[in-house]
């Protein structure tokens, strides 16, 4: 059974008719205290303005997570804004200036929890369609939403899902716009046009526990680590390309030990993560890995997880439509980039989909006092309603 009602109403209370339409939206989605897996009623908010656009409204609700799938129109090439109600834990609540679930709006900027990630941009999405459409009710495609609240939290049951429901039943999507924090400086400076991959390994090294002191009766996990571990931080395993920087190798967390001062532990554990280029696959980094722990005669059990591949969109109408409209909004060209992190494009490029992320300044996502510029929302707001001009008329 759907999750959500297919009523027209938005929720007045949260409305200040003082603020423009894109900042109405965006405090309403922030004073919804939805820390992930959590959606706390955006989705409802925005299925509700969807609706009244003539929107085929769908719930997918897997495990923890609510899903929305909003269509308007079906069988012409599909453009889709994809994003996430989701937002991280606020952190100590005392050390914000204002409460980060009560937008406020000092000196021109917004600050709440999620207003850069990514409420603004969802908001911002909102508005750019129903403006849109009140022009151009006639399209040459079909206009989609793929909202998520699972893409803070393990994002196993959040867009992955969904994509895997739309495969399944051949419904594809051509152009994908995700709404992301891409912006470093000002907004629409940077676009993401791609990901590294991510790849994570989980490698336990054993040895023999025993006293310090009889150190012919021990095998030392750490001292055995050790090399291995320097040829891995030391090891070059790509010089990255035109579009992708160089792959990189981090260790995230390491343990061993007792407790006890006088007792060599019987295993260390450690976690490590691969961002990783186009220029290798993660079957190459896993077997160039085991080359080096078993060159090293090391005893270890290596446990694997690969939370994306890489993806790139480097041409195509896509691409050339976003940069007009920042061009057209800004007065410069956007830089394409793939740094960063991980997004949920890489559950959609596989579908063969043009994917890229544009979305508001990033400097403060995650922290305490996360904010945003009321303009930028506006500025938002105007580049995805040309984007769906240069799209879909």
């Amino acid at each position: 059974m759907s999750q959500f009602t297919t009523s027209h109403n938005t929720h007045s209370a949260a409305t200040n008719t003082e603020f423009s339409p894109v900042v109405a939206l965006t405090q309403q989605l922030i004073r919804r205290a939805s820390v992930t897996p959590a959606d706390e009623g955006c989705q409802q908010l925005m299925a509700d303005r969807l609706a009244a656009l003539g929107f085929h409204i769908e719930s997918m609700f897997f495990e923890d997570t609510l899903n929305l799938w909003a269509r308007r129109g079906q069988g012409k090439p599909l453009f889709c804004f994809a994003g996430h109600t989701d937002v991280v834990p606020t952190g100590p609540v005392e050390q914000w200036h204002t409460p980060p679930f009560e937008p406020a709006i000092i000196d021109g900027m917004m600050y709440g929890r999620g207003t850069a990630d990514m409420k603004g941009s969802l908001a911002a999405m909102i508005i750019a369609t129903e403006r849109f459409l009140a022009k151009k009710p006639e399209l040459t495609g079909d206009i989609a939403f793929l909202i998520t609240s699972d893409e803070e939290g393990p994002f196993i049951n959040g867009t992955k899902r969904v994509i895997e429901v739309l495969e399944a039943r051949q419904e594809k999507i051509r152009w994908c716009l995700v709404g992301e924090p891409s912006s470093t400086a000002e907004v629409g400076d940077v676009i993401k046009n791609g990901r590294r991959g991510s790849l994570t390994g989980y490698l336990t090294v054993k040895g023999v526990q025993g006293h310090v002191a009889y150190p012919h009766l021990v095998v030392n996990p750490i001292h055995n680590a050790a090399p291995a571990l320097a040829a891995l931080s030391q090891q070059v395993w790509d010089q990255g390309n035109e579009f992708f920087p160089a792959t990189s190798f981090q260790i995230s967390n390491i343990h061993a030990g007792t407790g006890a001062t006088n007792v060599v532990p019987g295993e260390l554990t450690l976690t490590f993560n691969f961002r990783y280029s186009t220029e290798v696959t993660a079957e190459q980094l896993q077997q160039r890995v085991l080359a080096i722990l078993d060159q090293h005669q090391l005893q270890y059990q290596l446990d694997w997880v690969l939370n994306g591949l890489p993806f790139l969109t480097d041409s195509g109408s896509l691409v050339a439509a976003a940069v007009k409209a920042v061009e057209q909004s800004r007065g410069f060209t956007p830089s394409l980039e793939t740094t960063g992190g991980t997004s949920d494009g890489r559950f959609i490029a596989p579908t063969g989909a043009q994917v890229l992320e544009l979305g508001p300044c990033n400097g403060t996502i995650h922290k305490i006092n996360e904010c945003v510029k009321v303009a930028d929302l506006e500025l938002l707001t105007d580049m995805y309603e040309t984007i769906l001009e240069q799209m879909l008329t």
